[in-house]
């Protein structure tokens, strides 16, 4: 992604700065979680966040090129346990760790219904 005004923390209510906002941040590290795992899940099979620890350690400004990277360290049963990170033009700016586990769609649309 490239930083654009919309992205930044002052215009998400967050923070005053005009940089790139740690939520919008951890969306792009969610993305590429997904996009790791997207094409070995069966049909109707989902991942949904559960926890997350993100350490964001340098801001990005307004125009900077962001990117993401997620690997699958393990799968636990259903749970699947990613090491995260993101780059910006400078290098890089945030790492942690993320879980996700694997529903059924159905069955979890279900719950949210009633």
């Amino acid at each position: 992604m490239t930083v654009s005004p919309d992205d930044t923390a002052d215009e998400i209510g967050t923070s005053s700065v005009r940089t790139l906002a740690t939520s919008n941040l951890l969306a792009l590290c969610e993305k590429a979680t997904q996009a790791a795992v997207a094409e070995h899940l069966s049909p109707g099979i989902a991942t949904i966040g559960v926890q997350v620890r993100l350490d964001h350690v340098t801001p990005s400004p307004i125009g900077c090129h962001v990117s993401a990277q997620a690997r699958l360290d393990k799968v636990v049963g259903k749970k699947l346990h990613f090491t995260i990170s993101a780059y910006d033009d400078r290098g890089l700016i945030a790492a942690g760790k993320l879980t996700r586990v694997m529903v059924d769609e159905q069955d979890f649309m279900a719950k949210c219904e009633g």
